[in-house]
């Protein structure tokens, strides 16, 4: 059977080198032999000329032979390699013919052999790019995940990791952490993404906003709730670069992609300053806060109009989790309770003509 095509079709199909794929055949005839004939030493070769494999039996020159097995006689030693002499080792054609259960065994290290250069190349291909973004497009929606095609490799997003609630479209150019490349694969998948961690946050920062890339402004801190909303802390390095206004752009300009990346998931953008107290309140925008009391503790107690109460909290809680995440510091949101007697306290002290500062 001439393999020349079959080594071509393959090595365009995988993307393989033709000599690798010409070894891994090789391999795999070799074996059905060393399956059909095991007690004797043998070894394959292509021969480009007629697109056969070659399997050939060590044997010893010697002058009468025994075991035919393992000896060849002198003269058909020298009709094969000119100029042998006694006790040269000579490799002779075997004639012998495999079986059907000797190809399946061929095809089947053949396979696995493929298969491991493949997984070889993969991981050569991607192990640098570990925690950087990768651009591919949507292939398949599977019950645990989703399959990009990166190039022409699959990677898989697990539905742990994808923006929770956002639909992916099969066809649709998507963004995302290369999170792990494996070195065997797991399962069937070598490249893991993400798209909800922190990590994917500050690369899509850094892919979009050139003063980020070149460190003009740093970011600190990135707090996320995947599908909800994501605090970034930023700081300037460069005194003429206001940070939050260089990231978000004019009218938004320039947050405008990363939101629509993360299906429009809010964010918002602080800077870093000395007073711990503007920090809470920046961190709890858009909310409007009243009033900050910092305890020696690590806490923040804030006070806010009722109609503000529902920003700062947040969706079941997250907005003022994230804040307290952000800034390393437990905040909290006066009871209406306290609120209430704290008003009733201010109005009784009007009531008997004496103002706050009277009262200190």
């Amino acid at each position: 059977m001439n393999l020349s095509e079959v080594i071509r079709s393959l090595s365009e199909e995988r993307g393989l080198d033709p000599k690798v794929i010409e070894g891994i055949i090789c391999d795999g005839v070799l074996s059905a032999y060393e399956k059909k004939l095991p007690d004797v030493e043998l070894r394959a070769s292509f021969d480009r000329a007629t697109g056969e494999v070659v399997i050939a039996v060590k044997r010893l020159a010697v002058p009468q032979v025994v075991d035919a097995g393992r000896e060849i006689s002198i003269d058909k030693a020298r009709r094969l390699v000119p100029g042998a002499v006694e006790g040269d080792a000579v490799w002779v054609p075997v004639d012998a013919k495999v079986g059907r259960i000797e190809i399946l065994k061929a095809r089947q290290v053949i396979a696995s052999k493929i298969k491991d250069v493949e997984t070889r190349e993969v991981y050569e291909a991607f192990k640098d790019r570990v925690n950087t973004i990768v651009h591919g497009v949507v292939y398949k929606s599977e019950s645990s995940g989703t399959l990009i095609k990166i190039q022409d490799t699959l990677a898989f997003l697990p539905n742990s990791l994808s923006i929770p609630g956002e639909k992916l479209v099969v066809g649709h150019a998507i963004k995302a952490l290369l999170k792990e490349v494996l070195e065997d694969p797991r399962g069937k998948n070598q490249l893991v993404l993400d798209r909800a961690s922190e990590q994917f946050v500050r690369e899509l920062f850094s892919l979009e906003i050139p003063e980020v890339f070149e460190r003009t402004i740093e970011i600190k801190k990135i707090v996320r709730t995947a599908g909800y909303k994501s605090k970034l802390l930023v700081v300037s390095h460069d005194l003429n670069v206001d940070p939050v206004g260089t990231c978000v752009g004019v009218g938004g300009s320039r947050i405008k992609p990363i939101l629509k990346e993360l299906a429009n998931e809010k964010i918002d953008v602080l800077v870093q300053s000395p007073s711990l107290e503007d920090m809470v309140k920046s961190a709890l925008k858009p909310a409007k806060i009243g009033r900050v009391e910092i305890s020696g503790s690590g806490a923040a107690r804030i006070w806010v109009d009722e109609d503000q109460r529902a920003l700062v909290v947040g969706r079941l809680g997250q907005n003022i989790m994230l804040a307290s995440r952000l800034l390393d510091i437990e905040i909290q949101l006066v009871g209406k309770n306290e609120m209430r007697e704290q008003n009733l306290d201010r109005d009784l002290l009007d009531d008997v003509g004496l103002s706050d500062a009277d009262s200190e």
